[in-house]
Order: C-alpha cells, then sequence, then structure tokens
C-alpha cells in the first residue's frame, strides 16, 4: 500500500511502548515496524528497517534522543515526533532544533492512564507529517545562538523616516514547523524597533513560557509569554499561552492583551484566527499578519478579515514550509498581499513597517 506510514516507536517505558502502538495501529493506513527501548536500540533500527516516521522520548538509557536525534538527521532524516512530559519543555525545543519535526504532550511524566488522552493529536500528527520533506526541515533547524553571539546573522532596520501609514502591529501565526521558522525572524533583527509583534503558535498549554525565554535569548525584541492585561508596546512581543487565544481590546488610551479560552469550535489553539480577527479591529489599516508553515487552515478566515479592515498580509512560500497547510489555505483566499520563502519573511515585516 503506497499510502501506509510505518512508525518506528521508541520509549524506555514499557508500559507507554505498549499504550502508544495500541494507539497508532488503530489508524488505518499506519503500521508499526518495530520499537526501541533507548537510542542505541533505535538507531539501528532506523538503519535496518527505515521507517516513515519516528515517535521519539528525549530521556532514554545509553543514548540520549538528543544524540540520537544528531546522527539520525546526518546519516538518514527521517520525521520525527517528540513524545515529551511537560517537565521537559526546554527539551522539547532543543529538539525542534536538532531536526525534530513535531512533538506531542505527555499529560504526566508517570506511567499512567492519562497517556491515552493524547491519541487524537499523536494520530493527527503522524498523518499530516509522515511525508515531510526532511531538506526543509533540517535547512532551519540550526541551534540556538544567544544575540551577542550572532551579529552577522541580523537584519539592521533603515534609520530612515516610517510613513504615518506605516505597520503598527504584526501578528505571526504559525504551526508545525514554527518554532524555528519564528527564531529565524526574530533573531534576524539587530534592535529594537517601534513596532508590537504577537504570535500565535499552535502549542499545547505549559511549554509556550520556556518557548518565549528560549525566543528572548537570541533576539533584539522583548518576548514573553502573553497574560491578560499586558499593555502592548512597540519592541515587544507577545506570545500566545499554550491551549488559550490571544485577544486584543481598548483601555483608554492603550491596547492591552486578554488571553482568553477557546471556542468548542476552535481545533486549533492558540487561534490564529481569533488574534488576527481582534487585531483587526482594533489596528485597521496599520496591521500586518503573516501565515507561515503549519497544518490545517487556521488564519486563511482572519487573514481575509485583516484585508477587509485595511491591512496588510503576507504568507510563507511553499519552499520552506514545513507543512504547506496553513500558509496555502490563506493564500487560497486571494487576500495574500505577498508570498515569500522563510529567509525573506523578515525583511519583507521590516519594509511594510517602514524600515
Amino acid at each position: 500500500m503506497t499510502n501506509l506510514v510505518r512508525v518506528l516507536v521508541v520509549d524506555d517505558s514499557a508500559y507507554n511502548r505498549r499504550t502508544i502502538i495500541q494507539m497508532l495501529e488503530s489508524l488505518p493506513a499506519v503500521e508499526v515496524i518495530g520499537y526501541a527501548c533507548d537510542g542505541e536500540e533505535a538507531l539501528r533500527k532506523v538503519i535496518d528497517l527505515q521507517p516513515d516516521l519516528v515517535t521519539l522520548d528525549l530521556e532514554m538509557p545509553r543514548m540520549d534522543g538528543f544524540t540520537f536525534l544528531r546522527i539520525v538527521m546526518q546519516s538518514r532524516p527521517t520525521p520525527v515526533i517528540v513524545v515529551s512530559a511537560r517537565s521537559e519543555d526546554a527539551n522539547v525545543f532543543k529538539a525542534l532544533e536538532f531536526g525534530a519535526v513535531e512533538f506531542v504532550a505527555k499529560p504526566s511524566a508517570r506511567i499512567s492512564p492519562e497517556l491515552f488522552n493524547i491519541r487524537d493529536d499523536l494520530l493527527h500528527k503522524v498523518r499530516e507529517i509522515a511525508r515531510t520533506d526532511m531538506n526543509k526541515v533540517l535547512r532551519r533547524s540550526v541551534p540556538q545562538r544567544p544575540l551577542p553571539d550572532r551579529p552577522a546573522a541580523r537584519v539592521v532596520p533603515s534609520a530612515r523616516s516610517r510613513s504615518e501609514l506605516a505597520v503598527e502591529q504584526v501578528v505571526i501565526g504559525a504551526s508545525t514547523g514554527g518554532p524555528p521558522a519564528l527564531q529565524a525572524i526574530f533573531s534576524a533583527i539587530q534592535r529594537p524597533i517601534p513596532v508590537a509583534f504577537a504570535v500565535s503558535q499552535h502549542m499545547p498549554p505549559g511549554f509556550t513560557r520556556a518557548f518565549a525565554e528560549r525566543l528572548n535569548k537570541c533576539s533584539a525584541l522583548e518576548i514573553r509569554e502573553a497574560a491578560s492585561g499586558d499593555v502592548v508596546r512597540a519592541g515587544q512581543v507577545l506570545i500566545a499561552p499554550g491551549g488559550r487565544n490571544l485577544v486584543f481590546r481598548r483601555s483608554g488610551t492603550d491596547v492591552v492583551a486578554q488571553v482568553v479560552e477557546p471556542g468548542p469550535d476552535q481545533r486549533y489553539v492558540p487561534s490564529v484566527d481569533a488574534m488576527f480577527e481582534s487585531a483587526s479591529g482594533i489596528f485597521g489599516a496599520r496591521l500586518l499578519g503573516v501565515v507561515l508553515t503549519g497544518m490545517g487552515n487556521d488564519g486563511a478566515r482572519g487573514t481575509a478579515i485583516i484585508k477587509e479592515g485595511g491591512g496588510q498580509a503576507i504568507a510563507e512560500a511553499e519552499e520552506t514550509s514545513v507543512v504547506f497547510g496553513m500558509p496555502k489555505e490563506a493564500i487560497a483566499t486571494g487576500k495574500v498581499d505577498k508570498v515569500v520563502p522563510l529567509p525573506q519573511v523578515c525583511g519583507e515585516i521590516l519594509r511594510r513597517c517602514g524600515f
């Protein structure tokens, strides 16, 4: 069967292995071709069995998940989904930098029947990323370096005066492949600029604070997880908290953030559509929407709303998108002003902001 997805499950817990295998085998067109208890065994089986996809626990004996990822991405690049406990949030982003494509959050680090709660998320991501072009993933998967070590890689905004109609708020939506893409964009700005940013990156609860802290270390902008009541300020990036939506409201002369629970019909959270729509109602023509790599159609409706409100919109090109779902759907609305590959996204944002 040409569409059969062949999966290798890697976890040192026998209970977790059995549970993940049981979930995967419940999905049509998925075959679990083997399992491994540690990184060394996993490495041998990747070479011998050549799976289409690997699910990977990071904390393992003999060879940990990071060493496994480094060797696999050099010898036989393969899509990897990290299955990680929330207590390992910083490790997840390190794994994404080493070439993992996605992650699924375990409800608990302990052995627990709650592991079955990840079933829908795991199965959805297996379907979407099994045929990922790993060349795209590896091109954007670079180890993080703190700000002082990377002056040559940054974009220096022009000192020329900005137009009165220049963008003052940038809203960015992303999903699969988004964390390295966002790091590339924000680390390319050398000094603070008088523009506010907000990001909705599809992510479960418990991970976005570490994600924001990680981005903040490699950017001249101030990047942090959003909280209700935060005043939207130039030179700052607010990251929507995982599993919740980031929207905006006016409070006197200020615009403030609100973190709200998602609606029952919102499959993807934090919702890009909700953030785009809310921002459009406040910033109008001074708003720029950016749709990056990701699965699904989140951001398409919001892109149309931004354009109807007089704002601008750009989308990441297929040639660099790890998953061309979200940008493709946004482009299909006919409302995207420009489609650009990831290395040009930061420059395009700055140009539209008047720099």
